[in-house]
C-alpha cells in the first residue's frame, strides 16, 4: 500500500531523514518507534506532503506521491492525524467532523461516516454541540481521530496519539485503533509508548537519528532484550 525507498528530507538546509526505506501492506498496523528527535514527525510530514522530499521514492497505492500537494494526498486516501491533535477549538464537535469530510471523495458519505464515528466515540455524539476547546485531552484525541475518519482514509497515520493522556484513556484509544483496523483501514502508528504500540502492531520499524536501524515482527521486537532495555526500561 505504501512503499518508501531511500527517502531523505528535513527542514530547509537541515537534513533530518537519511535514506529511509519502509513498506506497509494493506490491512496492517505498523508502528514507527524512536526517541525524541529521531525524525518520526519529519517522516510523517514528508509522507503527507507538508515537507518536501529531498531524494528517494514515495508511492501510495502504486502512485508516485512525491511532490504531490497535501490535499491531493488526503484525497487519495492517505490521512495524517498530527501530533497535539490540532482540533479547531472555536468550532463545535460536529463542525470539526463535517470539515473532515470536505473532499469530493468523502462528502457523499458524510452522514454514514459520522454515524460510524459516533458509534466509536459515543461521548462525541452526546456533546456534538460543544466547542472543541472545552473537551478534555482524551476527548480531543477522539475528535481528531473521528475527523480523520470522516475523510474515509485507506491508510491512517497517527503521530503520538497517546501524548499527555491518562493510562486508561490510552488503553481505550489503542483498543479503538484495533477496531478501526478491523474495519479495513491500514494504520501507521508513530508512538513513544512502545509497550502499547508493539502490543497492537503487526510489524515495527525503529528510527534513530533519521535512519531505520531495525525492523521486524512487533512481537519479536517486544521480546528483544535490546528493545526492552532501550525502550521499555526492563
Amino acid at each position: 500500500m505504501l512503499n518508501i525507498e531511500g527517502l531523505e528530507g528535513g527542514y530547509g538546509p537541515i537534513q533530518i531523514l537519511w535514506g529511509v526505506s519502509l513498506h506497509i501492506d494493506a490491512g496492517e498496523i505498523v508502528t514507527l518507534l524512536g526517541a525524541n528527535g529521531a525524525g518520526k514527525t519529519t517522516l510523517i510530514r514528508t509522507i503527507s506532503g507538508e515537507l518536501p522530499a529531498l531524494a528517494g521514492h514515495l508511492r501510495f497505492l502504486n502512485d508516485d506521491i512525491r511532490g504531490a500537494k497535501p490535499h491531493r494526498i488526503v484525497d487519495s486516501g492517505l490521512v495524517q492525524i498530527p501530533e497535539g491533535r490540532q482540533v479547531w477549538g472555536a468550532l463545535s464537535i460536529e463542525d470539526n467532523l463535517d470539515l473532515g469530510a470536505y473532499s469530493k471523495h468523502a462528502r457523499p458519505h458524510a452522514r454514514s461516516s459520522k454515524e460510524w464515528v459516533f458509534s466509536l466515540f459515543p461521548i462525541l455524539a452526546e456533546r456534538r454541540r460543544s466547542l472543541a476547546r472545552n473537551l478534555s485531552g482524551g476527548q480531543q484525541q477522539m475528535l481528531a481521530i473521528g475527523r480523520a475518519l470522516m475523510s474515509r482514509p485507506k491508510l491512517l497515520m497517527l503521530d503520538e496519539p497517546s501524548l499527555g493522556l491518562a493510562p486508561q484513556i490510552v488503553e481505550d484509544m489503542f483498543e479503538t485503533l484495533i477496531r478501526i483496523n478491523e474495519e479495513g483501514i491500514t494504520v501507521l502508528l508513530v508512538e513513544q509508548n512502545v509497550d502499547f504500540a508493539l502490543r497492537i502492531a503487526d510489524r515495527a520499524y525503529i528510527l534513530e537519528h533519521g535512519r531505520i536501524t531495525q525492523d521486524g515482527v512487533a512481537e519479536e521486537l517486544r521480546n528483544s532484550d535490546e528493545i526492552r532495555t532501550a525502550y521499555l526500561g526492563l
